[in-house]
């Protein structure tokens, strides 16, 4: 298979990676000839630890190189069969790179976009032929993150959608189908990890680090919600949730932070600037370690993480076992978030949702139908 990557940053070089070791011929576009140069000797580094690693041989590596050209100009991938669009989170540029791409290629080559929260259908809409367009969503680093979002828009071919299906199942990946609507699965389901966190830090109930502590220790979370948005960076982090926010016509579920904002307002942008919740030239402060406080935090976090997942269900976004997969595979939940709510007790996570709705009567702590019609029916998700 043909396979073209336009985009040569850290989600296009590892999108190419995992093309090439699948044994695809790919090229790797980029209109700058240095940042073609910098993927290359990446991969060059990348496949060499590997060799040390003992995971793949000095033929291995080769191969891999082999199945990798890098190339300047649109016309050189005329000949592809799937091409995957990993470049700026811009509608437009985008929209734009399609609309052109499209008069290059042939007419059954299929169009797919790597963006993680903007509207295929809008990016479709840029094509003569909509149908052969979709999302197909990798998670950083791509190499070694197992879960792809597939995204088909109104207008995709179901023939598009199965094609592509495969071709991921075929480069090793577990694949999650997910509506098109906005944040898709992961994006959307993870934002109360992020925003309840920080409505705990807003009220004044823990610190950064308590909170950080709270979902490593009694929830099993390989990294709390402050340290994980620090490593990812208020820049990316605060877009997502505000464009989410914005996507869902102002839903007040996903409200972002002030505390955020003012840190992306202030250039604080995580450890990439060497300063964000935490400060990283000082010792990172302890928290409070008690284990009932803990205990509080974590299942206000985990109920809200259960509900959106369920509200995700309930409107069909995509179906229980391809959401839990999502977020175990696709962000490293130490479980589904559906098998967790059977294992809480679907009657726990109701009773916990009224509790913070009679608390406080705002509309982000409504309980999902589908968990109340569950609760009464005395259903589970999966048992």
């Amino acid at each position: 298979m043909k396979v073209a990557i336009i985009g040569s940053g850290t989600m296009g070089s590892g999108i190419a990676q995992v093309a090439a070791t699948s044994g695809c011929t790919v090229k790797l576009f980029d209109l700058n000839q240095e940042a073609l140069t910098k993927s290359k000797n990446a991969l060059e580094i990348t496949l060499s630890k590997l060799m040390e690693k003992e995971k793949i041989d000095a033929t291995e590596k080769s191969r891999i190189q082999s199945n990798i050209s890098y190339v300047t100009t649109l016309q050189d991938l005329s000949d592809s069969d799937l091409v995957i669009e990993a470049i700026v989170e811009n509608l437009e540029v985008k929209r734009k790179v399609f609309s052109e791409l499209e008069t290059l290629v042939s007419e059954k080559t299929i169009l797919a976009s790597n963006t993680s929260s903007l509207s295929i259908a809008s990016i479709a809409a840029s094509c003569q032929k909509p149908e052969r367009v979709l999302g197909i969503h990798f998670f950083n680093p791509a190499p070694l993150m197992q879960l792809v979002e597939v995204i088909p828009a109104v207008q995709t071919s179901e023939e598009v959608l199965q094609k592509s299906v495969q071709t991921i199942s075929d480069w090793k990946k577990v694949v999650a189908v997910a509506k098109d609507t906005p944040g898709f699965i992961v994006n959307r389901v993870a934002r109360p990890f992020y925003s309840e966190s920080l409505r705990l830090y807003d009220e004044g109930i823990a610190s950064f680090a308590t909170i950080d502590w709270a979902l490593r220790t009694i929830g099993g979370f390989k990294m709390g919600p402050f340290e994980l948005m620090d490593m990812i960076g208020h820049d990316v982090n605060y877009t997502v949730t505000e464009t989410v926010f914005s996507a869902f016509y102002f839903d007040p579920k996903f409200k972002p932070s002030f505390t955020q904002k003012r840190l992306l307002e202030a250039g604080f942008l995580g450890r990439k600037s060497g300063r964000g919740f935490y400060d990283y030239s000082q010792e990172l402060p302890a928290p409070k370690e008690d284990a009932f406080f803990a205990k509080s935090i974590f299942e206000r976090v985990i109920v809200m993480l259960i509900n959106e997942a369920a509200d995700t269900l309930f409107l069909n976004v995509a179906s229980a076992k391809d959401i839990d997969n999502a977020m175990s595979k696709g962000v490293n939940y130490p479980k589904g978030l559906l098998a967790w709510a059977d294992e809480l007790g679907i009657q726990w996570c109701v009773e916990k949702l009224d509790e913070l709705y009679h608390e406080y009567h705002e509309d982000r702590y409504r309980c999902s139908s589908i968990l109340r019609r569950m609760n009464r029916e005395n259903k589970t998700f999966f048992n």
